[in-house]
């Protein structure tokens, strides 16, 4: 279909067992979750430690890696308005730590990779899961260092390197973050429902200025975007985002998905915003953040509290695959000011049932502060829409 989600064929090389045989363990140990015993829930350490906690947290059971952007490459009408979204994640099956064979699937990783194109209204993605070890996928503990196949994210030298090869696309992106870190929630746990335990240590790095290449079947474009100074960035042009979070317990048993904003101002700041919605389509919980770079001081975010950010729809989407109906145009309230959020491409759903077992919508969104002024570009999350999501 014009216009829909695509995906190349999963690599049958991803592992000694087969897709189908993988997806069945990670679905097996993310319907778990609620029931792991305290020693891997998100209780300590105190406090982040950097380089250490840009690594792998195998200890814990969920954790994902995921970047963001947008970049506009080339004048007038020659222009490609893109967007960008690349997802490591890592499952830690309990089932199998005590075995003894090199064979068993102690992690499984997987991994989301889409582009949006606006000038020609269209959006592609593709997906890949393998069981870690082989040298064919890796989440190293160190510092970021994610490899699953030929897609890798790796932490070199204070920038990120990204590559994604893929039948439709293709990125090869380096990051380079112009702020400090960004810590969400407490210091970075960030609660995600009524009980302490419903949390996650959570950060971001946002506004990273990037460049690099992007394809598009054969057509190779040269991209970049943010600012080459860490003060305000000026990038009406591009940004990127990357948040990291990991987690062993993460959502109320009667939550069935999230809504959630990571937006690069024009001016510099960062809004993070979300709500974990229930059954009825009720918050169950929400939260978020705003840093403006020159106002808060120590660059520390306003963290919002529970109550403080309201999710309103305005306008829906259905998608003719999934016949899911997604909200595509919001209504933010949040103690920075009231926004209005529109997706630029309606369909940007994605279909990754044949690694992580979901489907859930994630696309190029724009902001427009009170006043109607476009204020910045980001990325709206949806999940929990087609099914109830398993976390």
């Amino acid at each position: 279909m014009a216009g829909g989600p695509s995906a190349s064929p999963l690599p049958e090389r991803a592992s000694p067992v087969r897709p189908s045989r993988l997806r069945r363990l990670m679905l097996a140990a993310l319907g778990s979750t609620l029931g792991l015993p305290a020693s891997g829930r998100a209780a300590a350490p105190t406090a982040l430690s950097f380089p250490r906690d840009f690594g792998s947290h195998p200890e814990l059971r969920t954790e994902w890696w995921y970047i963001t952007g947008y970049s506009t490459s080339g004048p007038g009408e020659q222009g490609h308005d893109l967007g960008f979204q690349l997802t490591f994640f890592r499952v830690r099956l309990e089932s199998t730590q005590t075995m003894a064979s090199r064979f068993a699937a102690r992690h499984l990783l997987f991994a989301h990779a889409a582009l949006t194109d606006l000038r020609s209204r269209r959006f592609w993605h593709d997906q890949r899961i393998a069981r870690e070890g082989f040298a064919i996928a890796q989440a190293g503990q160190g510092d970021t260092d994610l490899r699953l196949h030929d897609w890798t994210l790796k932490r070199l030298d204070g920038a990120y390197l990204a590559q994604v090869a893929s039948r439709d696309f293709g990125l090869q992106l380096a990051f380079r973050p112009t702020q400090p870190v960004l810590l969400q929630g407490a210091g970075g746990l960030s609660r995600k429902g009524p009980e302490p335990t419903q949390s996650s240590w959570y950060y971001s790095q946002p506004q990273m200025a990037f460049d690099g290449e992007i394809r598009i079947a054969k057509q190779r474009l040269a991209v970049r975007g943010g600012a080459s100074a860490p003060a305000v960035a000026s990038n009406s042009s591009g940004a990127a985002w990357l948040d990291h979070e990991w987690s062993g317990q993460f959502l109320h048993p009667d939550a069935v998905g999230w809504d959630w904003i990571g937006i690069n101002l024009f001016d510099g700041s960062a809004l993070t915003a979300f709500q974990i919605r229930d059954r009825a389509g009720r918050a169950l919980w929400d939260g978020g953040s705003f840093r403006h770079p020159k106002l808060d001081a120590g660059s520390r975010p306003y963290v919002f509290a529970r109550g403080e950010v309201i999710f309103q729809p305005q306008r829906f989407w259905k998608s003719p695959l999934t016949q899911a109906i997604y909200p595509v145009q919001w209504l933010v309230r949040t103690p920075s000011d009231h926004y209005l959020l529109k997706a630029l491409l309606d369909n940007q759903e994605l279909d990754s049932r044949r690694s992580s077992g979901a489907v859930y919508w994630e696309g190029l969104s724009e902001l427009f502060d009170s006043a109607g002024k476009s204020a910045g570009r980001g990325y709206l999350e949806m999940t929990g829409y087609a099914q109830p999501l398993v976390m």
